[in-house]
């Protein structure tokens, strides 16, 4: 059974706060315990407990590790592939067992978590929560502005209605534009068929945020181990009613 500490010590060890600022947010009562509130003298045990913060999840677990990766064209967001490419979590040069959080397509570039943080994870994927993630395409042609707000309005595709959260246009490379797009959900090739939908093939796709999440200092197949404050931001991002 793993050590009981005190949930000030949990908190302050993972670097959301200081120790003096948990205790004085436990007084505040804004600290709950698996539900219940926390009052000064309780522990917790960081591998089967939820501490939350005004709702938050507040990740005190070291042995759950989220990485934030550039994927490269040609890496899929699997754990395994039985063609033999490689996965995301190939990329990872970590022992610990990881999972990608969602999908890229394999000729799609740009930020992926790899975790294995099964909250997180819920959270960043599923619609319901409504964690962004916004896309840079560059398309043929220049879309109009009518069809821009076509994709905000939603296009009908073949495996239901598709919209984006905005779409702007960001700028024009001669016979060719980058449009960015901010989505919600995540179906197979979304935001490639959206662009065809009205009429502009995608000629390449980079992910440069999820949620509050950018990295555009970190270069094609690197990444970082995320922070327990931006594991944070990312649970505070998602709507929970």
């Amino acid at each position: 059974m793993a050590e009981r500490v005190r949930v000030q010590k949990a908190i302050a060890g993972a670097g959301l706060m200081s120790r003096r600022a948990a205790e004085d947010a436990i007084r505040a009562g804004r600290i709950l315990l698996n539900g219940e509130p926390v009052v000064l003298g309780d522990r917790v045990d960081v591998s089967v407990d939820l501490l939350t913060l005004d709702g938050t999840p507040l990740p005190v677990d070291p042995e759950r590790v989220t990485y934030l990766l550039n994927k490269p064209a040609g890496v899929v967001s699997t754990a395994k592939d039985p063609h033999g490419r490689p996965t995301v979590v190939e990329l990872i040069d970590i022992d610990t067992r990881l999972y990608p959080v969602g999908r890229l397509d394999a000729d799609s570039e740009g930020l992926i978590l790899v975790t294995n943080d099964g909250e997180l994870t819920n959270r960043v994927t599923h619609p319901r929560y409504g964690i962004t993630k916004t896309y840079l395409a560059l398309v043929a042609g220049v879309p109009r502005k009518s069809k821009l707000r076509e994709l905000e309005a939603g296009v009908d595709l073949d495996d239901g209605r598709a919209r984006a959260v905005s779409a702007r246009m960001v700028e024009k490379h001669g016979d060719r534009s980058l449009v960015e797009l901010v989505m919600v959900e995540g179906r197979n090739r979304e935001v490639r068929r959206m662009m065809e939908a009205i009429g502009h093939e995608v000629d390449r796709l980079v992910r440069t945020a999820i949620g509050p999440l950018t990295a555009p200092d970190l270069e094609p197949s690197a990444y970082r181990r995320l922070a327990a404050n931006e594991v944070r931001s990312l649970m505070e991002a998602s709507k929970t009613d």
